[in-house]
This record gives structure tokens, C-alpha cells and sequence, in this order.
């Protein structure tokens, strides 16, 4: 699932090339996948319609469509967005394309997984997800007291607090394992286990890792934006490789088909034992 260093450089990427530009044809081959809130069929209302400055809220990307309407979309597991000629071979799993004079972004997600929806700005409060989701982890806006006091509602193991996208939004099983590794904490660890040290040690490396992780992505990704760049990762998918700190084989399970890798000498403790 696109995380938020990801997102970062696909709004940024698409900013420079659609920004502005004019919705000139549109193609829904399965326009299912697009919750239209705002029209009954959202491919006829979007021509004409001009790209405003997309916007990331969380996992999601927001696209302005002049004057009123709001493309937004998570992609979940399998959605990504492609930014190609019009003359490049339309992919079988594309869902729906917008294009403008020179170029198409098409919609792409081969188990249909993506949460799209297309509405009015005074209908975005109906779109749960955004309702439901915590403050931007990227964007500095909780301090660290306020961090600890949102921690305290929750009692589970310190990467499910972290990934469930309601304490903080934009981040989810890869990163968190990336935030935990840099931070020195087990994934296991119940949260009401972690020290004011470790505490501080989790929030200092949000920013840190999702800051260094942008602008790997940000060299490597475009103009592939529908490719996923995570090679450079430390720990995350990295099991029976040597830990980059210390050695230690990194270990790897796979719980709820969810994929947790970590170090054992670097973040001892928690559930997994030795």
C-alpha cells in the first residue's frame, strides 16, 4: 500500500505535468470502482473539467476538478496511478482514464482494491475514511505531548497502534517497521510497556524516516509512478538479510497476511521471543 513518502512524489510528480491542464476525454471501462457522490456518471461530468492542485490527506490523493468536484482516491494494496502517452497500450486491469491534451492518467489496480470517490467539496464529510483517520504524520502538527496523550487510548502492541492510521494518518506496515527499527522498539511491545525514552525514540523517527524515505523515492520513482520503490528499506521485507546497524539476520513473519520484519538484538522484546 503507497505510504506517504510515496504519495509525496506522485502529487508532487503530477503537480508539475496536470496541474491546470483541461479534462479532455475520459474512458471508464469499469467505472464501478468510482463512488460518484457528485454525478450520476462521473466520466461525462469530468470533461472539461480542469485539474486543480492535488492534495494528499493521509493515504489518500485528493485531485481538484474545477470548479466543484473532488477526485479522491486511496489506493489500498493494489490501486496505482499511471501518467503516460495516449498512445501507450491501455493495460487490461485499467479501471478509468482521464486525459488532457497530451497525456493520460489512468487508473489501474489489478484485485480492485482502491477506494475512489468522486464528489461535491461539501460532501467530502462523507467519505468515513477521512473522518475516521488521525492528524498527518508528516506534517509536524502534534507535538510530542499531544502524541504520548493519543497514544494512551491505545493498548495493543506498538506496531498495530502505529499502522491502524487513527493515531496518525499516512503511515502503514512498511513504514511503521522502518519507524520501529530506527527507533530501536519491538513491534511486539504492548504500548503501555514503552519507557518516556522510547516513547520519545518513536517520535523522533517518524519525521526522520519519512523524510529520508521521500527523497530516495523521489529519485528513483519517476516518471514510474505506478512502480513501487522500497529496495532501499532497512528492515521491511528484508528477512534472512544481516540487520544494516548491527548484522543480526533480520527476522520475518507474517501475521493477518501482514508482513512484520525486525531486528532481535536491535528491538528485543515484546510477544516473539529469542
Amino acid at each position: 500500500m503507497p505510504e506517504i513518502p510515496d504519495l509525496e512524489v506522485i502529487k508532487d510528480f503530477l503537480n508539475e505535468r496536470i496541474a491546470g491542464q483541461e479534462v479532455v476525454r475520459a474512458e471508464a471501462p469499469k467505472a464501478w470502482i468510482v463512488r460518484s457522490l457528485a454525478a450520476e456518471h462521473f466520466e461525462q461530468d469530468v470533461i472539461g473539467r480542469r485539474f486543480g492542485t492535488i492534495t494528499r490527506l493521509g493515504k489518500d490523493l485528493v485531485f481538484p476538478l474545477d470548479p466543484d468536484r473532488l477526485l479522491v482516491a486511496n489506493l489500498m494494496l493494489t490501486g496505482r496511478f499511471q501518467y503516460t502517452e495516449p498512445s501507450h497500450r491501455v493495460p487490461k486491469g485499467m479501471f478509468f482514464l482521464l486525459g488532457t491534451a497530451d497525456a493520460d492518467l489512468r487508473y489501474l489496480d489489478s484485485r480492485s482494491m482502491g477506494r475512489i470517490h468522486y464528489v461535491r467539496p461539501d460532501q467530502l464529510d462523507q467519505i468515513q475514511r477521512l473522518q475516521d483517520q488521525g492528524p498527518d504524520a508528516l506534517d509536524g502538527g502534534v507535538t510530542y505531548e499531544e502524541f504520548k496523550q493519543r497514544l494512551r487510548s491505545y493498548t495493543g502492541e506498538i506496531k498495530g497502534v502505529l499502522a491502524r492510521g487513527k493515531l496518525l494518518a499516512g503511515i502503514g506496515n512498511a513504514y511503521v517497521d522502518e519507524i520501529l527499527w530506527e527507533a530501536r522498539v519491538s513491534p511486539f511491545r504492548k504500548r503501555k510497556t514503552l519507557t518516556e525514552d522510547e516513547l520519545r525514540q518513536v517520535y523522533d523517527a517518524i519525521p526522520k524516516v519519512l523524510r529520508e524515505a521521500t527523497e530516495v523515492v523521489r529519485r528513483e520513482m519517476p516518471p514510474n509512478i505506478h512502480i513501487k520503490v522500497r529496495d532501499f528499506l532497512s528492515v521491511h521485507r528484508k528477512g534472512g538479510e544481516p540487520c544494516p546497524r548491527c548484522g543480526t539476520t533480520i527476522s520475518e513473519i507474517t501475521p493477518n497476511q501482514r508482513i512484520t520484519s525486525w531486528c532481535r538484538t536491535c528491538q528485543p522484546g515484546g510477544l516473539i521471543k529469542n
